[in-house]
């Protein structure tokens, strides 16, 4: 089982998902909707060998099956599907499971379940998910880890989501979560593989950000 990354790359498509694993990401996580199985499996196929070329951990999101049936490393299940401990039953101990929660309620919760990660969000509007919980801000992160912190509350790595854009990133890490997940401040730029290592080396401390036109970033992200 890999390791769980400190930046989690969303896409729709394999293309995508190859500029940003050139620009060192190495967890990429599928989500499709209103697509057929079939549609989704033949994309999630796609994204498999760009994942194996640069030893990428591919996440589907939402669907169990195809997670299975591809040989995926994992999955991503949101608050309306399958439980995660019926999807550790049906996959096994070596697949990676992640799940959504928005509050020290559902994180507290989640953490006594078979899982792997948990993908806490929305920090704040996105444009890219429908139904949107509540928004939690740098202040909800920050509070939820204290929390989990003061009571020695033993729970697995916490993923920040929704909305992120790379100036967010030291204040977000700063609060103790584990990581960060993005999809659009990544897709929607002009340098997909600059903008990824942009993250990469913000969440790794290494430099600031590259002064660049090729940098611009987009506000835009995806929770699941």
């Amino acid at each position: 089982m890999k390791p769980i990354s400190k930046l989690h790359f969303i896409t729709t498509n394999a293309a995508t998902a190859e500029l940003a694993c050139k620009g060192g990401v190495n967890w990429v996580q599928l989500r499709l909707k209103n697509v057929t199985y079939e549609q989704y499996k033949q994309e999630a196929l796609k994204v498999k060998e760009v994942c194996k070329r640069y030893n990428a951990a591919l996440i589907i999101n939402d669907n169990v099956q195809l997670a299975a049936d591809i040989g995926a490393d994992g999955v991503h299940i949101g608050s309306t599907d399958m439980t995660p401990t019926a999807a550790r039953v049906f996959l096994g101990e070596n697949f990676i499971i992640g799940c959504t929660a928005n509050t020290l309620d559902d994180v507290v919760r989640l953490s006594a379940l078979p899982i792997n990660y948990i993908g806490l969000g929305p920090f704040r509007y996105t444009t890219t998910k429908q139904n949107l919980s509540p928004l939690l801000g740098w202040e909800g992160y920050d509070s939820i880890v204290k929390h989990l912190m003061n009571t020695q509350t033993k729970h697995p790595p916490i993923v920040g989501i929704g909305g992120i854009i790379i100036h967010d990133v030291p204040s977000l890490m700063g609060t103790g979560i584990h990581g960060i997940a993005v999809s659009g401040a990544i897709s929607n730029a002009s340098d997909v593989s600059g903008k990824a290592a942009d993250f990469i080396n913000i969440i790794e401390n290494k430099n600031v950000v590259r002064s660049s036109t090729n940098s611009t970033t987009s506000s835009a992200g995806v929770i699941s």
